[in-house]
C-alpha cells in the first residue's frame, strides 16, 4: 500500500507544473519515473515512424586461450515486426520496447554515444540489457560483452492515392551505426 502511495505521489510530481517540490527532488523522480512509467501523449497523437530500423547485436567470447570469439549479428527488430505483423492484438510492449530504449538513446547521447547524465547512463544500461536478454534468450551461451548494430532506412513516400504501389526509382540511401563495445556481467545473462 505504502508502495501504491509513494508511486502515485511520484508520478504526479513528475507530471505537474513546475513546483518547489518537484523542482528539489527532480533527479530522484526521474530515476523512479523513467523508463518504465513515462507519461507522455502518443497514445492518443502518434508520431508515425519515418524511417525503417534495423537493431541488431553481436556478442563477444573470450576463449580459454585468450582469444575474442566474435559471433554473427543476431537481429533483435525483426522478432518484434513478426510478431506485431500477423497478431490483431499485438502487445504494446512487443511493438514498443526495443524502438523507445533506442530513441531514448537517441535523445540522451546524441552522436557520441558519450553518457553525459544520469538519464543519459540509465538509457544505455536499459538498451544493453533489452540486447543482452533477447540475445541470451535466443541464442542463450555464454558471453562477455555485447555491441548494437543501428541500420536505419529512410520510409519513401507514400503511393498516390488510388494508384499502384511502386518501388522508388533511386533505393533510399541507408545509415548504419555501430555502438560501442559493453562489457556484460556473467550473471546479466
Amino acid at each position: 500500500m505504502a508502495t501504491a502511495l509513494i508511486h502515485v505521489l511520484l508520478v504526479f510530481l513528475h507530471v505537474a507544473p513546475p513546483n518547489p517540490v518537484s523542482q528539489r527532488y527532480g533527479p530522484q523522480i526521474n530515476a523512479w519515473v523513467f523508463p518504465l512509467f513515462e507519461q507522455n501523449w502518443r497514445l492518443f497523437a502518434p508520431d508515425p515512424e519515418s524511417v525503417n530500423r534495423q537493431i541488431s547485436a553481436r556478442t563477444v567470447r573470450t576463449a580459454p586461450d585468450g582469444t575474442a570469439q566474435v559471433s554473427d549479428w543476431f537481429d533483435l527488430s525483426g522478432p518484434d515486426g513478426a510478431a506485431v505483423e500477423h497478431n490483431a492484438f499485438p502487445s504494446h510492449t512487443t511493438q514498443n520496447m526495443l524502438r523507445r530504449a533506442w530513441s531514448s538513446y537517441l535523445e540522451t547521447h546524441g552522436g557520441d554515444d558519450q553518457p553525459r547524465t544520469e538519464r543519459a547512463s540509465m538509457m544505455q544500461k536499459y538498451l544493453r540489457n533489452i540486447a543482452v536478454d533477447r540475445v541470451a534468450a535466443q541464442h542463450g551461451g555464454r558471453f562477455d560483452s555485447i555491441q548494437l548494430r543501428v541500420i536505419t532506412r529512410p520510409i519513401g513516400p507514400p503511393a498516390p492515392a488510388g494508384g499502384p504501389r511502386r518501388a522508388p526509382s533511386v533505393p533510399l540511401p541507408a545509415d548504419t551505426r555501430y555502438l560501442p563495445v559493453w562489457t556484460v556481467a556473467p550473471h546479466e545473462h
